[in-house]
């Protein structure tokens, strides 16, 4: 095929969905041999994987500039850098281990295709597709690429995934068939014309795609990162001004106590700690079915308090029974098991659609359907005549025909009046505001025993009920949905009666509108949102139908999610808060999506809410604890400076922060209990928390500097040795006291209760203790004259530990009345009910 041809093709240039057949081998130069996996290669080079493109981006980047006029010491260099390296390290080989997990899954659900290469047939993956390539489409199949149907009978293809339509449509010999299609009657061969984003459905898909949401959590850290440099910023002001302008000192004795706060106080770890934290929850999500395409999309589901499902395959089974309870008879001679029959020999037996099926599936063989009779002729469904009809003898030599399908056509066939044709349409009527669908069968003797015959007239003999059953979990699934504060909104194409019908099975409420209650012409826009916020659902809704309902529950500030399957769902996907791709589901669905589920039914995003909010329950807990450590470094040792000159080692302020930090990272698989309730980024209960218990740590430091430094306090009370005047000491002593407490922090701001009662994770207490450990050997034993630091000596150091662990328990106290304050309960009832709790346990 001449280049200029492939790149023509390439730009869609030429429409090769409605040229003559021959044209279109002729233009992609194959034949109906197919090509050669040579040629193959050469065109997948050209036009790239059958698949639509996924984009990959990190949470966030963590850029360090270093400045200040002068080169930092080698010791602090190094250690900042060690930081730096630790964090990305770390960071990058969860969220690669987390991404290929996803990855694994997702190879998974690779569509397969029959291709005909090399002139042999043999499966690959659908993604080696290229135009020229022949492939067999049988009943089943999922069409893999666009492509023309060659010679052979018409098949009926599903295109609801692509267009919303209900109901199968014929496909001729000659005629296109799209991409996510799927064959539900024949089978055929068909040349490919388009793949990857140039099929019908990816251009859709790719449109969709350019169409970025903005998330929270974003939003969130840039407001945390913000406070805390504010923070840092307004204590270096400070210090500024006194260290120069009043104490009048040297430029690098202001330069080290600057680069204090700002070791000490950004909280360089909080982009790993958060990304490790939702790396580990995204590689959870996929062992509970739940495949994360973007991680911030597990902080969006935790906040989730309202979720769009739709109805079929999702909260039901997708697969029609008959209620034969309610089978009602119109002729004497029969009986309920003689309709059913009757209605199982109008259906197919093999290549079945879902009514076909669950016919004859009523049977308790379904050999019945053909038992002691020969089939002479099967007239099929077709979306004109609405019903089906099978002409054949039976072993007495006589000839009849029976026919299923549309009641108003069965009606119509039958020449019904009268009292039954009342009786009918009321039955019909009742079926329907249950919410079940109605399936008549009729019958007649053929006395002229040919298959062109007329027939005597048509007896109408029964109604069947077709139902759609809900999933057997799905009630329970929904129960416990609306207990954890998620209302579950049914979002259907099928009709209003079995919308309510099934709401009413599953206990999610009845109260539902149609669609066009959505698209009333209205000044005052609010009855709409009303109208969407309370309903239970919506019936015979169209693509436009569910992005307008997202778009407007996100108005009214809900973190909205929405299933889906379809390219038709995709811009609702896009537009959500989290967008989940339901198992089956197409490729431009899943490519919209934010979620994708390998399990069908709504147990696995309940499992999915419970994981992201025990996820979000850790995020939070850091943010608090980084905000407060923040607080506690800047106020803490400026108010040291200021108030005695006392200048701490910036390098043993790293060794704080890098010992931390290795702790703080076992907080992404700390035990947690998830909130009850949808969480949400309260940022100033976060400021606040942080700003009191970052003040209190700060005043206690600055006690306990003045008590060891400046007093005789402790060897007064415990007979340890002096050490005012020694400031290498002192400098030991500070260390371990700021090193003990500022990571004992964690532990209260990750319980909801008193912090000795809630245990956390075997990881985090291990890295606790051997950081702790190895801060007090070094405030023990060090001897390090380039970081002015000598050691105290055991005696001295369990002093500090019994200091640290009385000025520890008022922080659990602070918490209560920090939460009870913000939460309008009086902060004495607040701690009043811990102090009933902690009597319990300890009971």
């Amino acid at each position: 095929m001449p280049d200029n041809s492939l790149e023509e093709i390439k730009t869609n240039q030429i429409d090769l969905e409605k040229i003559p057949i021959e044209d279109v081998f002729t233009i992609l130069n194959c034949t109906r041999d197919g090509l050669n996996d040579d040629e193959g290669a050469k065109r997948l080079d050209i036009f790239g994987p059958n698949k639509l493109e996924e984009k990959k981006a990190s949470i966030m980047a963590i850029v360090l500039a270093n400045g200040g006029g002068r080169p930092p010491d080698w010791p602090d260099f190094v250690g900042i850098l060690a930081l730096l390296l630790i964090n990305s390290t770390i960071s990058f080989i969860e969220e690669n281990n987390a991404g290929n997990a996803a990855g694994t899954l997702m190879a998974s659900l690779a569509p397969k295709a029959k291709i005909l290469r090399n002139g042999h047939w043999s499966e690959h993956d659908a993604a080696i597709l290229v135009p020229g390539d022949i492939i067999s489409v049988k009943l089943g199949d999922i069409i893999p690429a666009d492509a023309r149907l060659l010679e052979g009978d018409t098949l009926k293809i599903d295109q609801s995934a692509l267009t919303g339509e209900s109901v199968p449509v014929n496909k001729n010999p000659g005629e296109p068939v799209y991409s996510g299609s799927t064959c539900k009657q024949g089978e055929i061969e068909a040349v490919v014309i388009a793949t990857g984003i140039r099929t019908f459905f990816g251009k859709a898909a790719h449109l969709v795609n350019n169409t970025e949401s903005a998330g929270h959590f974003q939003q969130v850290l840039t407001a945390i990162g913000n406070f805390c440099i504010c923070s840092i910023a307004v204590g270096m002001a400070i210090e500024i001004v006194v260290i120069y302008a009043i104490q009048g000192r040297a430029y690098r004795d202001g330069i080290d106590n600057l680069l204090i706060l700002l070791i000490g106080g950004i909280p360089i770890a909080m982009p790993t700690v958060l990304s490790v934290t939702m790396a580990i929850g995204s590689h959870h999500l996929s062992k509970q079915g739940a495949i994360t395409k973007r991680m911030t999309a597990i902080e969006e589901m935790a906040g989730m308090d309202i979720l769009c499902s739709d109805k079929t395959g999702t909260l039901t089974l997708n697969k029609l029974t008959v209620d034969k309870a309610l089978i009602e008879v119109f002729v004497k001679d029969c009986d309920k098991d003689m309709v059913v029959l009757l209605g199982a020999r109008a259906s197919r037996v093999e290549n079945q659609d879902a009514i076909d099926a669950c016919i004859v599936n009523m049977l308790a063989n379904i050999k019945e359907a053909r038992a002691g009779i020969k089939e002479v002729h099967f007239l099929p469904f077709n979306p004109v005549d609405k019903r089906t009809a099978i002409t054949y003898i039976d072993n007495k030599g006589d000839w009849h025909r029976v026919s299923k399908g549309a009641p108003e056509q069965i009606i119509e066939l039958c020449e019904l009046t009268g009292e039954k044709l009342k009786r009918a349409q009321d039955i019909i009527d009742g079926f329907a505001n249950r919410g079940l669908r109605s399936l008549a069968v009729a019958r007649q003797t053929v006395p002229g025993k040919t298959k062109e015959s007329e027939g005597t007239p048509w007896e109408f003999v029964g109604l069947l009920p077709l139902f759609d059953p809900p999933r057997h979990d799905c009630a329970e699934t929904i129960k416990k949905a609306l207990e954890l504060g998620v209302k579950i909104k049914m979002i259907t194409g099928d009709q209003l009666a079995i919308g309510k019908e099934t709401g009413r099975r599953l206990g999610m409420g009845t109260d539902m509108y149609p669609s066009s209650s959505l698209l009333l012409e209205s000044n005052d826009n609010s009855s709409i949102d009303d109208l969407i916020e309370k309903a239970d659902g919506f019936a015979g809704v169209f693509p436009e139908h569910k992005y307008e309902i997202v778009k407007r529950l996100q108005q009214r500030n809900h973190i909205c999610g929405m299933t889906g399957d379809g390219v038709n769902d995709a811009p609702a996907l896009k537009r959500a808060d989290i967008g989940i791709a339901v198992a089956d589901s197409t490729d431009a669905a899943r490519s919209a999506s934010d979620i994708i589920l390998t399990e069908p039914g709504l147990s696995v995003i309940v499992l999915a809410v419970l994981t992201s909010r025990s996820i979000f329950q850790r995020m939070k807990n850091y943010t608090i604890y980084a905000v407060s450590i923040t607080i506690r470094i800047v106020m803490g040792f400026m108010l040291i400076v200021i108030i005695w000159r006392f200048d701490f080692s910036p390098f043993m302020i790293l060794i704080i922060a890098i010992l931390n930090d290795s702790t703080i990272m076992m907080i992404s698989t700390d035990r947690v209990k998830p909130s009850p309730l949808p969480d949400s980024w309260k940022l100033n209960e976060i400021f606040t928390t942080g700003i009191v218990l970052g003040t209190y740590l700060a005043l206690v430091t600055v006690i306990f500097f003045w008590l060891s430094a400046r007093t005789e306090f402790f060897p007064s009370l415990f007979g340890v040795r002096s050490i005012v005047g020694n400031d290498d000491e002192i400098t030991a002593a500070l260390y371990l006291q700021v090193s003990i407490i500022s990571q004992a922090l964690i532990f209260v701001t990750r319980s909801q209760s008193w912090s000795f009662l809630e245990r956390p994770s075997f990881l985090l207490m291990l890295a606790f203790a051997l950081a702790q450990i190895l801060a007090t050997l070094l405030a023990v034993y060090a001897d390090w004259n380039f970081a002015e630091m000598q050691g105290i000596g055991w005696r001295w150091a369990g002093v500090i530990w019994m200091f640290s662990i009385i000025t520890y328990i008022p922080l659990d106290i602070l918490k209560f009345t920090i939460h009870a304050a913000l939460n309008g309960k009086s902060r004495v009832c607040e701690v009043d009910e811990e102090l009933k709790k902690l009597m319990i346990a300890t009971t």
